[in-house]
Order: C-alpha cells, then structure tokens, then sequence
C-alpha cells in the first residue's frame, strides 16, 4: 500500500503530529542568504567606479544604488524560498535549508517578506530615478523587479526553463554596472560594458554552480536548469570558462591600472572554487564551491574597482 506521508515537512508534521520548530532570527538571516549579496555589491562598486574614472561619480545615486541591488538580491531569495517551497521543489534540500522547505515559517509569511524586500528596491529605484533625473530608468526597475519575482514564481518561472545563469548574467553584470553608470552619467562607457561583461559572468558561474549542486533533486521535481539540460561534465566545464572570463578582461585593465595586477590575487580563491566544481562527486562537494564563487564576486568586484579608483585618470579598454 503506498504511503499518504506528505513530501511537505510542514504538512508531514502535521500528519505525525508533530510541530516543526519555528524560524528563528538566524533561520531568517540565513534565509536572505548573506553569500549572495557580493553579486549585489560587486556590479554597483564597479559601476561607480568606472563612473569616477569618468569624472561622473555622485555618492548618493551609488547608495541608491546599492540599496537597489542588495534589497532585491535578497527579495529574490525570499521569492525563491517562497515559490520553490510552495512548488515542493525544496522537499529534499542539499544546501541551505530553506524556510518553508522545512517548515519552519508559512509560505504567506515568507511571501509577505519577500514582497516588502523587493517593494523597498523599488523605493531605492525611485530614489536613483529622482536624483538621476532620468526618469525612463523607471522602466527598467520594473524589468528588474520583474526579473526578481520571475526566476521562480508565477506560472513559467524562467528558472525551471534553463534561463537562470543567463538572466544571472544579464541583471547582476552589464543591467548592473551599466545602469548605475547611465544613472551618474546620462550615457554609456567602454569600461561598463567590459566590466558589466567580468562581473556577470561570475554570477551567471554562481547560479551555474547552484543548479550543478541540485541536478538530480532538480530533476525529481521537473525543474530543467541548464545544467539538467546539458549534464554534468558540460556543466563543469561551462562553470570554469565563465570563471576565467573575468581575470581576461582583469588582464586587458592590468596594463592600464597602477594597482590592478593586485587583483589577480583573487585567483587564491577562483582556483580553488574552479578545482572544487571539476572534482566534485556529490552535491555536498560544492557547497565550498558556491561560498568561494561568492566571495570571487564580492572580492574581484570591490577590488578591481579600488583599483580603478587608485588608477591613472582617463583608462579605458579601447
């Protein structure tokens, strides 16, 4: 006879009778994913920077800026607890726990903080937009809140299309860099391109290295991420050219900046992250991964922009 027992812990429990313990103020923290945010920090830090370079900086559009990504970063990770759990997809979890995958918090409730999340970016997008004075960027927070929402929830998430490392690529790189440059300098650059292209592709090898650790528990629940679609080795191997991408064009700006050369020492971390993905066997072998690819964001991202600030004035690629 098979057996009743819900794939939901919240409604097992229920079934058991017994009561999953209530989040706590570190399962919420955990919950917003703190390891994600240097894909927020990473862009705007470069963004501004090039706009310095450029004789364009403004301190408070920046921190608007900022404000901008890490509130929606961590609205989309509320999202994706929210709708992954509400879907079943987080019944069975390698990596962190997730809130309503464990029933430890009502999907309304997580719902309801991932809206406010995502409802204070908007406040910070408007905020960019009235210190800007470019009001057609107003557009493009919705796309960015759009985008937010949409990687798991509504009704064809595109992240269960195998468009996730794309939109990662997109939002957290060149949306990212260029738009906080637009936003200081009315136009686009070089650099922001070039930089927009470095940073993406560690976020796009981020979302890469997530979907590679859940391959099978993604398959089990009908989810297609790219790395369902084109298998493990495929993956891997994808995982590390999006890696070396950026420490090219770090090597393109090495000849120009005074201190650039300095950042390659990011590569203490990237490499061991790179030799982690291609040797992992189990999902739990690229937990390490996804934390030091993190980091390669947030420490490649800040550095390289301390370098461009310390820079000779007037660098560009081209």
């Amino acid at each position: 006879m098979a057996s009743s027992r819900s794939g939901n812990p919240a409604k097992r429990a229920q079934q058991e009778g017994t009561a999953p313990r209530p989040a706590t103020a570190r399962d919420w923290i955990a919950a917003s994913r703190p390891r994600t945010l240097g894909m927020a920090i990473a862009p705007v830090a470069l963004g501004t920077a090039a706009a310095f370079n450029a004789e364009g900086y403004h301190l408070g559009i920046a921190l608007a800026c900022l404000a901008l990504a890490v509130f929606l970063q961590i609205g989309v990770n509320f999202a994706n607890d929210y709708s992954d759990g509400v879907r079943g997809t987080d019944a069975v979890r390698v990596g962190p726990g997730r809130l309503i995958g464990a029933g430890k918090a009502a999907p309304r409730t997580v719902r309801n903080v991932a809206i406010a999340f995502l409802a204070a970016g908007a406040v910070a997008g408007l905020a960019v937009v009235l210190l800007s004075g470019r009001w057609w960027l107003l557009l493009v927070g919705v796309v960015c809140i759009a985008a937010a929402w949409g990687y798991t929830g509504g009704k064809r998430p595109y992240g269960y299309y195998a468009l996730g490392e794309l939109m990662a690529f997109l939002f957290f790189g060149p949306v990212a860099v260029i738009g906080t440059v637009y936003a200081m300098l009315g136009r686009v650059t070089e650099d922001s391109v070039a930089l927009g292209i470095a940073i993406g592709a560690i976020s796009a090898a981020l979302m890469l290295c997530n979907n590679l650790r859940d391959i099978e528990t993604d398959r089990a629940a009908g989810k297609r991420s790219l790395a369902t679609l084109i298998g493990r080795r495929a993956s891997k191997a994808l995982y590390v050219l999006l890696m070396l991408v950026p420490f090219v064009v770090l090597w393109i700006y090495s000849f120009a900046l005074v201190y650039g050369v300095a950042v390659f020492a990011v590569l203490l971390i990237a490499g061991p992250a790179m030799v982690i993905v291609v040797m992992a066997r189990t999902p739990r072998d690229l937990i390490t991964a996804l934390g030091l690819t993190g980091l390669t964001a947030l420490l490649y991202g800040v550095g390289l922009a301390v370098a461009i600030w310390g820079g000779p004035a007037g660098f560009v690629i081209a």
